[in-house]
Protein backbone atom coordinates (compact mmCIF):
# COMPACT_ATOMS: atom_id res chain seq x y z
CA UNK A 1 0.00 0.00 0.00
CA UNK A 2 1.28 3.48 -0.81
CA UNK A 3 2.06 6.12 1.75
CA UNK A 4 -0.79 8.33 0.52
CA UNK A 5 -3.54 6.24 -1.08
CA UNK A 6 -6.05 9.10 -0.93
CA UNK A 7 -3.62 11.46 -2.64
CA UNK A 8 -2.99 8.90 -5.38
CA UNK A 9 -6.72 8.28 -5.76
CA UNK A 10 -7.37 12.03 -5.98
CA UNK A 11 -4.65 12.52 -8.61
CA UNK A 12 -6.04 9.61 -10.64
CA UNK A 13 -9.57 11.04 -10.47
CA UNK A 14 -8.38 14.49 -11.54
CA UNK A 15 -6.42 13.01 -14.45
CA UNK A 16 -9.45 10.99 -15.53
CA UNK A 17 -11.69 14.08 -15.35
CA UNK A 18 -9.21 16.06 -17.42
CA UNK A 19 -8.92 13.33 -20.09
CA UNK A 20 -12.68 12.78 -20.31
CA UNK A 21 -13.37 16.52 -20.47
CA UNK A 22 -10.91 16.84 -23.33
CA UNK A 23 -12.52 13.87 -25.11
CA UNK A 24 -16.02 15.31 -24.58
CA UNK A 25 -14.93 18.69 -25.94
CA UNK A 26 -13.40 17.00 -29.01
CA UNK A 27 -16.66 15.14 -29.72
CA UNK A 28 -18.68 18.34 -29.39
CA UNK A 29 -16.27 20.24 -31.65
CA UNK A 30 -16.35 17.46 -34.24
CA UNK A 31 -20.13 17.40 -34.27
CA UNK A 32 -20.30 21.17 -34.74
CA UNK A 33 -17.96 21.12 -37.71
CA UNK A 34 -19.74 18.21 -39.40
CA UNK A 35 -23.03 18.29 -41.27
CA UNK A 36 -23.33 14.49 -41.18
CA UNK A 37 -26.69 12.98 -40.36
CA UNK A 38 -25.34 10.72 -37.63
CA UNK A 39 -28.81 9.84 -36.34
CA UNK A 40 -29.45 7.75 -39.46
CA UNK A 41 -25.97 6.38 -40.08
CA UNK A 42 -26.15 2.58 -40.24
CA UNK A 43 -22.37 2.30 -39.77
CA UNK A 44 -22.24 2.64 -36.01
CA UNK A 45 -22.83 4.69 -32.91
CA UNK A 46 -24.17 8.19 -33.19
CA UNK A 47 -22.25 11.23 -32.08
CA UNK A 48 -25.00 11.86 -29.53
CA UNK A 49 -24.51 8.36 -28.09
CA UNK A 50 -20.75 8.85 -27.84
CA UNK A 51 -21.25 12.23 -26.18
CA UNK A 52 -23.66 10.76 -23.62
CA UNK A 53 -21.32 7.85 -22.92
CA UNK A 54 -18.43 10.23 -22.19
CA UNK A 55 -20.73 12.45 -20.10
CA UNK A 56 -21.71 9.44 -17.96
CA UNK A 57 -18.07 8.48 -17.43
CA UNK A 58 -17.26 12.08 -16.55
CA UNK A 59 -20.02 12.17 -13.93
CA UNK A 60 -18.71 8.91 -12.46
CA UNK A 61 -15.19 10.40 -12.24
CA UNK A 62 -16.56 13.51 -10.52
CA UNK A 63 -18.35 11.33 -7.95
CA UNK A 64 -15.07 9.47 -7.40
CA UNK A 65 -13.34 12.79 -6.72
CA UNK A 66 -16.11 13.80 -4.31
CA UNK A 67 -15.68 10.49 -2.46
CA UNK A 68 -11.93 11.12 -2.15
CA UNK A 69 -12.54 14.65 -0.87
CA UNK A 70 -15.02 13.27 1.70
CA UNK A 71 -12.40 10.76 2.85
CA UNK A 72 -9.80 13.54 3.20
CA UNK A 73 -12.29 15.52 5.28
CA UNK A 74 -12.84 12.43 7.46
CA UNK A 75 -9.07 12.11 7.95
CA UNK A 76 -8.92 15.75 9.05
CA UNK A 77 -11.87 15.23 11.41
CA UNK A 78 -10.35 12.06 12.87
CA UNK A 79 -13.24 9.86 11.71
CA UNK A 80 -11.54 8.16 8.75
CA UNK A 81 -11.69 4.38 8.99
CA UNK A 82 -14.91 4.36 11.04
CA UNK A 83 -18.13 3.04 9.53
CA UNK A 84 -20.63 5.84 8.96
CA UNK A 85 -23.49 3.42 9.63
CA UNK A 86 -22.51 1.46 12.74
CA UNK A 87 -19.44 3.36 13.99
CA UNK A 88 -17.18 0.30 14.10
CA UNK A 89 -13.72 0.35 12.54
CA UNK A 90 -13.49 -0.44 8.83
CA UNK A 91 -11.08 -3.32 8.22
CA UNK A 92 -7.64 -2.20 7.02
CA UNK A 93 -7.92 -4.62 4.09
CA UNK A 94 -11.12 -2.89 2.94
CA UNK A 95 -9.51 0.52 3.22
CA UNK A 96 -6.48 -0.76 1.30
CA UNK A 97 -8.78 -1.94 -1.50
CA UNK A 98 -11.14 1.04 -1.32
CA UNK A 99 -9.53 4.02 0.41
CA UNK A 100 -12.79 5.95 0.10
CA UNK A 101 -14.94 3.28 1.81
CA UNK A 102 -17.43 4.85 4.20
CA UNK A 103 -18.89 1.66 5.62
CA UNK A 104 -17.58 -1.60 7.03
CA UNK A 105 -18.10 -4.72 4.94
CA UNK A 106 -21.06 -5.86 7.08
CA UNK A 107 -22.94 -2.59 6.58
CA UNK A 108 -22.03 -2.47 2.89
CA UNK A 109 -23.84 -5.77 2.36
Amino acid sequence: MSADPLGEERNAALAQIEALTRQFDEIVAASQSSNADDEHDPEGATIAFERQQIAALLEQARRRLADVDAAVTAVEAGTYGRCETCGRPIAPERLAARPTARTCIDCAR
